[in-house]
């Protein structure tokens, strides 16, 4: 039988994780980076042992992360017959990874309050119309 060091998520993460979700990150990949961000590479079966998440879980937020390029992705022969192992690890910083969500917030903000003074310059017009 073989030893496994896990490491396991804490209160911090699960913070971060929360705070990431509110964001707009999906909680898989928030999970995932928060993994992530305390080791320096992971199997993903290591992450989903450490994190809880199934295995299509943390397929589709590594395919997430690996969209905006923000992890990098290697293949790692194992010992005897079977497909390589994917080992991932960050690749972006994480201060880059919340710009990102920073930026897509404000912009998202903008055009609501864009939206808001055009009602509101149409709701002035519509109202010095008479009706007929």
């Amino acid at each position: 039988m073989k030893d496994l060091e896990v490491k396991m998520l804490d209160e911090n993460d699960h913070i971060f994780i929360q705070a990431l979700s509110n964001l707009g990150m999906s909680r898989n990949a928030a999970t995932t980076m928060a993994y992530l961000m305390n080791v320096n590479e992971a199997s993903a079966r290591e992450i989903e042992i450490s994190t809880g998440l199934r295995q299509p879980e943390v397929s589709l937020a590594m395919r997430l992360m690996h969209n905006q390029s923000w992890i990098s992705v290697r293949s790692e022969k194992k010992s005897g017959k079977g497909r390589p192992m994917k080992i991932y690890s960050l690749a972006a910083p994480v201060d880059e990874i919340i710009s990102y969500y920073e930026n897509k917030i404000y912009k998202e903000s903008q055009a609501t309050i864009s939206a808001i003074k055009k009602l509101k310059v149409m709701s002035k017009q519509a109202s010095l119309t008479p009706l007929k």
